[in-house]
């Protein structure tokens, strides 16, 4: 059956089903509401607990997006005297931003749209404590979602109560007709299957496949799949196609079906950094966090099953050590060859006349890696829109320090590239310790590969559960600024559905500051369209990716194709978890083989129902609690959504 086919007949019907079936269950209406929980592993004792140490202890929390700034505030309200170290310029891992020029004006940019959720409880309760004020914050006024037959339906402006919430859904949506579910029903069993979420059943039965085969397989109506599993499971930076089905049922417990806050979100009136970060920075430093940016954590220094200390790395390295060898023929007579050297530093060569040139490929400006633009002589750091020269100078973006220029000798036919001498060198920054009674490891899953990996622990197990973890396929975040207005845009943001690569589009001109201001002054748009996850099929060259989410925009608001775009930033990164099927089994957890070694991140196996933003808070917090512990410390009980489905 047609989807627009099938989103025929229902209101008439739903209003009737709707009424009967509120009259037949108004007694159970109260019995199975989803409620707002706590997550409590303290004993009977715990309020009896001391909240603080008598005397401090030094905790070295590694990465400074949310989980590590989460881990930190609740370390440090304890009386540790913490240190967070954070590779990048900025705090704010995901939320972190930079500032451009652009058109003769400078603006904010950021790695992407985020909306805050009312069951975030943790995140949201670190904001309150940094002081982030109501004013940061807008609500969204729905959750609308366009197909590609130009349709749009809103979600998000539901009741609360359970069955009226899914019975609203399925009545606003011109997608769904309950005729039609009650006709085909061996298509809802999967679906009420999803209001049966458990930790141990669910991960046990369904993480072995992926989301999209657990539909199909059940029969789930093709209709349901298109108007609601698929455009909001793409919503977790994973393919339905590779997402465990088991990770999916997780997302939406804790997004709609088990949330007594249903999907009602928030929106920054400002950019992250200037709403959400800056004052959580603020926050750290007020209660005596070492913060240090722009510092890399090289390795653990490991001693008796424990973490004596972190190393951080010196900005030159050891003089003249060898980084990497690589033969002379596999060279391109011209242009940039990238080489992976080992311990995982990204490292690029080119010829040229009077020899040969290389840089450490990483981004000056977060250590992103950086390749050939396309062309140009130069390089790119596709992350966050860097652009070097020939020499490795910074000509646009954010970045403002060149690239790390590397020697490079020969040695028969071979190319022998090493860390410059000192004495060529305008600054060699020495590796600095940093011993510590604990230590969490909070930053993203690249980062924590390589930490682990180059700490070589002797827990073989550990070393292979961190190996194993994986990233996402690709996001594209591609922001433009308009000459004209986008008049039939009535949201602020809206999800995609059934384009190849358009995702979600967000115009930032219509809530936030500086873009309100900028298109009203000038009459144009600022608009941001995503790609969530870009299938290995799918991967093209930029201007081809370019292009086409050019005539998805024009599909979608067709009064873009007369607007002229006046400036543009592209950036394609892969740094989101992947929740592929299986990989739960050997993700590691919280606590670790080592005594006083501890992780937190949304890549980290928790058993609590939390996703995102809220796995990355709410861990941290977790991180903390097991360290009070340890220390005979009052823990804190986390809020959460409920841990089971209302039907589990």
């Amino acid at each position: 059956m047609q989807r627009r086919e099938f989103f025929q007949q229902f209101l008439k019907r739903a209003g009737i089903g709707v009424g009967a079936l509120t009259a037949a269950t108004a007694g159970l209406v109260g019995y199975y509401q989803p409620r707002k929980a706590l997550f409590d592993t303290s004993g009977k004792n715990n309020d009896e607990l001391p909240e603080k140490l008598p005397s401090p202890k030094k905790a070295v929390v590694i990465g400074g997006g949310l989980a590590g700034i989460s881990s930190a505030l609740e370390l440090a309200r304890r009386n540790f005297e913490v240190t967070l170290v954070e590779s990048s310029p900025s705090l704010g891992g995901k939320l972190t931003g930079w500032q451009i020029d652009a058109l003769g004006e400078r603006f904010p940019v950021e790695h992407g749209f985020h909306g805050f959720f009312d069951q975030y409880y943790n995140l949201n309760e670190m904001f309150a404590s940094a002081g982030v004020g109501s004013e940061m914050f807008t609500a969204s006024p729905g959750y609308p979602v366009i197909f590609s037959d130009k349709q749009v339906e809103v979600f998000g402006q539901t009741p609360k109560l359970f069955p009226l919430n899914i019975l609203s859904v399925v009545e606003q949506s011109r997608s769904l007709d309950i005729a039609s579910f009650l006709k085909d029903y061996p298509g809802l069993w999967p679906v009420i299957g999803m209001f049966r979420y458990d930790f141990d059943r669910t991960f046990k039965e369904w993480d072995k496949i992926d989301f999209m085969t657990y539909c199909r397989r059940g029969e789930v109506l093709p209709a349901f799949i298109d108007t609601v599993l698929h455009p909001f499971s793409d919503a977790t930076m994973n393919r339905m196609e590779v997402l465990s089905a088991a990770e999916a049922m997780r997302y939406f417990h804790f997004y709609f079906m088990g949330s007594p806050e249903g999907l009602s979100f928030r929106i920054t009136t400002r950019d992250c950094m200037t709403a959400l970060i800056d004052p959580l920075e603020r926050k750290l430093k007020a209660m005596g966090v070492r913060v240090i940016k722009g510092q890399k954590a090289r390795n653990l220094t490991m001693q008796n099953g424990r973490v004596a200390a972190v190393r951080l790395a010196g900005t030159g390295g050891a003089d003249g050590a060898v980084v990497a060898t690589i033969p002379k023929n596999d060279l391109p007579e011209s242009g940039w060859m990238q080489h992976m050297a080992e311990g995982g530093i990204p490292v690029v060569v080119s010829r040229r006349d009077s020899g040969w040139v290389a840089f450490d490929a990483r981004c000056t400006h977060m250590g992103c890696p950086v390749g050939p633009e396309a062309g140009t002589e130069g390089l790119y750091c596709p992350c966050h829109a860097g652009h070097y020269d020939i020499d490795g100078v910074p000509v646009s973006g954010p970045p403002k320090a060149p690239l790390a220029k590397l020697n490079v000798k020969e040695a028969g036919e071979m190319l022998v590239v090493e860390q410059p001498l000192s004495t060529s060198s305008p600054v060699v920054v020495a590796d600095e310790e940093l011993p510590c009674d604990y230590c969490v490891v909070a930053s993203d899953v690249r980062g924590a590969r390589e930490l682990i990996a180059g700490s070589q622990p002797d827990n073989r197990a550990f070393a292979s559960r961190v190996a194993a973890l994986g990233e996402a396929d690709p996001y594209v975040v591609w922001r433009v600024w308009l000459d004209r207005p986008v008049p039939s845009a009535k949201f602020p943001f809206y999800t995609v559905s059934g384009y190849t690569y358009t995702d979600s589009i967000t115009f930032y001109s219509s809530f936030q500051q500086p873009f309100i201001a900028w298109a009203k002054r000038t009459g144009g748009c600022v608009a941001e369209l995503h790609a969530y996850a870009v299938a290995p099929q799918d991967i093209r060259p930029e201007p081809e990716i370019r292009e086409t989410m050019l005539r998805e925009l024009h599909a979608m608001f067709p009064e873009t194709r007369q607007a002229t775009i006046r400036h543009e930033i592209f950036m394609m990164q892969s740094n989101f978890t992947r929740w592929a099927p299986g990989d739960h089994a050997t993700r590691p957890g919280v606590e670790t083989p080592y005594a006083n070694l501890y992780l937190a991140g949304d890549w980290v196996r928790t058993n609590a129902p939390v996703f995102l933003m809220e796995a990355a808070v709410f861990t941290g917090r977790q991180a903390a609690n097991a360290i009070a512990a340890k220390e005979s410390l009052r823990q804190t009980p986390l809020p959460i959504v409920p841990m089971k489905g209302i039907f589990a």
